[in-house]
């Protein structure tokens, strides 16, 4: 058989594990395994390759920003910063007709600065949003469909693993990504409060208005997010002027964010190890997903799959605009039934060469760039695309008495915010990448 039918008899294998319930990583480690030694005929060259693939992978240094970030969301979440950040948008945006919705969109992005989670921020921010939502009024359908979209946030806003990921993969610059991610993340948040401010005008009965708060409470309740913010400028701001590298930048944060953790009285020993423990599992459960994808994508390069990708795409008479769009919506597709990490692990080196042939009237880099923000936009709008999108079973779990078709319902406008968003970012490229242009 060809390296072509063999990688592709191991991809529909892939598939068939990952629908059969096997956890991701041991699906594509074993294909990976698998098809190596039936293109090899023996099982020596194939533990050789896995054993230099794992110490050349676990000896990065870019990937210790990892755990880091792991641990400034888990000191984040015990440390009450999420409460804090909801107060402070209610208390602005609170006596606005839909206002306490937007507030929960608002602090999922500010959460999301300092967790890079979307599965985290989704879960964090429903524990502490829904029940005001409820309290306050609002249908179960907007309350759950706003937060399990506000979740999304969690990875697009920097910093995000699945970008510091996708920046190893592609041999990016990690700095240069995040800032690429900073306009469209806000774009993201911008449109769920545009979205919520359609949909209560639309549909009058799905929310309540507060009370407005005086002055002194509101400029209180801002007080109260201050180490976000510093945390979140300090970081970003110190790998952007070179201050200090990517990982030096997620020491800062998680020891910033443990140390406001630890004055607020939130942060015990039981707390600490808790954290700890968390983190450990987590990056575990990441490094392990990366030593399967790893695997599976040697087996990928021995066929030369991506290298025919390649070349095949680049022979189409087809704009490459088209050719994206198609990318895209292939993501999208999977988004629904497929985590982030795994997806982005499993579809970039495949992907990202196809891409790198197009002309797009822009630099390798500033393509690679592009390319990076839209595809982690996609595969953010699969987890609350229905039937099966993970933020969507997050949320609703949280919400008794709340349907799982109110859930859908209440989503599917958020899902055309962020459908509008990724077309106006395909058709301007200058949106994501005019931070860089500057700042670079």
């Amino acid at each position: 058989m060809s390296g072509l039918v063999i990688a592709g008899l191991f991809f529909g294998l892939l598939l068939f594990l990952i629908f059969a319930r096997m956890p991701i990583g041991l699906a594509m480690l074993v294909c990976g395994l698998l098809g190596s030694y039936t293109i090899f005929g023996r099982w020596a060259p194939v533990f050789a390759q896995l054993k230099h693939h794992a110490f050349e992978t676990f000896s990065s240094y870019s990937l210790s920003v990892v755990p880091l970030f792991l641990l400034m969301g888990a000191f984040a979440m015990k440390g009450g910063l999420s409460e804090a950040l909801f107060r402070a948008a209610a208390a602005w945006l609170g006596h606005r007709r839909g206002g306490v919705a937007m507030a929960g969109v608002g602090a999922s992005a500010g959460f999301g600065a300092i967790c890079g989670s979307s599965l985290a921020t989704a879960a964090t921010m429903g524990r502490v949003a829904l029940p005001e939502l409820r309290k306050h009024g609002y249908s179960g359908a907007l309350a759950t469909g706003s937060l399990a979209a506000g979740g999304t946030l969690g990875i697009l806003i920097p910093p995000s693993i699945i970008l510091v990921i996708y920046a190893i993969l592609t041999e990016q610059n990690i700095a240069k990504l995040f800032v690429a991610a900073m306009i469209p993340g806000l774009l993201a948040a911008l449109g769920y409060m545009i979205t919520v401010a359609i949909t209560v005008r639309l549909n009058p009965d799905d929310a309540m208005r507060t009370p407005r708060l005086p002055l002194m409470a509101r400029l209180k309740a801002l007080g109260e997010i201050w180490p976000v913010v510093a945390i979140f400028v300090v970081m970003i701001g110190g790998m952007n002027m070179g201050v200090f590298t990517p990982t030096e930048g997620a020491a800062f944060g998680a020891a910033g964010t443990g140390l406001v953790a630890a004055l607020r009285g939130k942060l015990g020993f039981a707390a600490l190890i808790d954290c700890f423990r968390s983190t450990a599992a987590s990056t575990g459960m990441i490094f392990f997903i990366i030593l399967g994808a790893g695997s599976f994508n040697s087996f990928l390069a021995i066929t030369r799959l991506p290298v025919f990708a390649a070349d095949w795409v680049g022979g189409l008479a087809v704009a490459p605009v088209m050719v994206l769009v198609v990318i895209l919506l292939i993501y999208l597709v999977f988004g629904c039934v497929m985590d982030s990490l795994s997806m982005i692990l499993l579809t970039v080196p495949i992907f990202f060469p196809i891409i790198m042939t197009l002309d797009f009237g822009l630099t390798p880099e500033e393509t690679a760039l592009w390319f990076g923000i839209l595809v982690l936009i996609v595969v953010e709008v699969g987890l609350i695309t229905p039937p099966v999108g993970m933020n969507l079973f997050i949320i609703n779990s949280m919400a008794p008495g709340v349907s799982m078709m109110q859930t859908y319902r209440g989503v599917i406008p958020f899902v055309a915010s962020d459908i509008i968003r990724t077309g106006i970012l395909i058709a301007l490229p200058p949106l994501t990448l005019g931070l860089v242009w500057l700042l670079f």
